[in-house]
């Protein structure tokens, strides 16, 4: 059915808004975007008339996993048949909040995009990494289990892979491949929830990095490398990582080395505050570790937007139920978090939809604009975002989405 968006102010994704103007899309693309004054006739067009008309929003790095706590060890003691029934909720919650495409950066998305593709259940489109590949002891190790026990979770479709040495990681990464993901995840570094590690310390060796980005990029993969310490960071860029997550202890060094390979940086805010926020949920090892790193984080986006490396929004939202910290529905907090660290509102959304599909290399979908010819994914507010980015992370302000021009809010 061809839809007609007409609204006071036109939000492109990139460049500068239009006021009083129109989106005309169907199932298939965008067919005009631009002045209301300068739109074609459709009068066999549905009409709507809002205040804003913006791209669906990117999260570029979320986590379908249908866990009710943030405790990752109870991922082996859920069946994940389980967790994947409660995730459906966590697709619809995702379309409220106005996200029409999610990065998924190591869960059971893989999974469900066939389901959402074929319209048996209805929610973003997915682009997922698969299984989260660690080193033995790395951050997407369970610490507490017998390395036996998370061996065979990883064998057994679970989201951890431990690999270790470079043929070990060249096979893991090829183990993603085969099941059709779209970017390949590595935790290069310690990190906050992972009990015994240090977010500082580097995990693969350069060597097992360079090994896992061969092969990801000869099926024309990147990879997003989780990384909160430098170490990590310089050695990623080196091995040809195209995405750091997190980044911690970005310094300008490491910002300047990431402007001058093209990295992006998926910045993951909203996980860092939504814990701090509910710190009472955390073993004290994890909230000692939050403690230390969540200021820290604030200083890293900022320094990295001062020297102009390119940043993707990202949540790491990971848990199901709108009452929980961190939960999907939760994506639009990122935007006004990273206006907190220095962004312009308009450079936020650029972050959180225009950007998006760069963060998956050759991979990259025709979306996060409202251009001719790009993905029909869009959402219309009642408030100017501009004026209030906050209202973007309020559902109740999305007052419609539409995925793949059929409206969905």
């Amino acid at each position: 059915m061809l839809q007609r968006i007409e609204a006071e102010q036109l939000i492109p994704g990139r460049g500068q808004p239009i006021q009083n103007g129109c989106v005309i899309f169907d199932e298939e693309a965008i067919s005009y975007a631009g002045p209301l004054a300068e739109a074609p006739d459709t009068p066999e067009a549905e009409t709507v008339r809002a205040r804003t008309v913006m791209p669906g929003l990117w999260d570029c790095h979320g986590h379908f996993m249908g866990l009710r706590s943030a405790d990752l060890s109870l991922l082996p003691q859920e069946p994940i048949a389980l967790r994947a029934a409660r995730i459906t909720t966590d697709l619809r919650n995702a379309l409220n909040a106005g996200v029409t495409s999610v990065r998924e950066t190591g869960g059971l998305g893989i999974h469900l995009v066939r389901a959402i593709e074929e319209g048996t259940v209805q929610g973003p489109s997915i682009y997922p990494a698969g299984t989260t590949l660690s080193t033995t002891g790395g951050h997407a190790d369970l610490h507490s289990y017998p390395t036996s026990w998370v061996e065979d979770f990883g064998h057994l479709g679970g989201e951890l892979r431990l690999a270790d040495g470079p043929a070990e990681c060249a096979r893991a990464a090829r183990e993603q491949l085969r099941r059709n993901a779209k970017l390949i995840k590595v935790c290069a570094s310690g990190g906050v929830l992972s009990e015994v590690d240090h977010p500082i310390h580097q995990q693969f060796t350069n060597a097992e990095l360079r090994a896992i980005v061969e092969v990801a990029g000869m099926a024309d993969r990147i990879v997003a490398a989780h990384c909160h310490g430098k170490p990590g960071i310089m050695a990623s860029l080196e091995a040809g990582v195209k995405t750091i997550e997190h980044g911690t202890y970005i310094d300008e060094e490491a910002a300047v080395a990431m402007r001058e390979c093209g990295a992006i940086l998926v910045t993951t805010r909203t996980i860092f505050q939504e814990l701090l926020d509910n710190g009472h949920m955390l073993p004290a090892y994890a909230l000692k570790k939050l403690q230390a790193t969540a200021g820290r984080h604030a200083e890293a986006v900022a320094i990295a937007r001062e020297q102009g490396v390119t940043i993707a929004a990202g949540t790491d939202v990971a848990l199901t139920g709108t009452e929980m910290p961190d939960s999907w529905g939760r994506n639009g907090r990122e935007l006004p978090l990273l206006v907190k660290c220095g962004l312009t509102p308009l450079d936020a959304i650029e972050s959180g939809t225009a950007i998006g599909p760069s963060t998956l290399g050759p991979q990259a979908p025709l979306s996060g604009q409202l251009r001719e010819g790009y993905d029909s994914d869009v959402l219309v507010l009642d408030e100017d975002p501009l004026v209030d980015i906050e209202v973007i992370a309020q559902p109740e302000h999305i007052t419609g989405v539409w995925k793949a021009g059929v409206r969905v809010k």
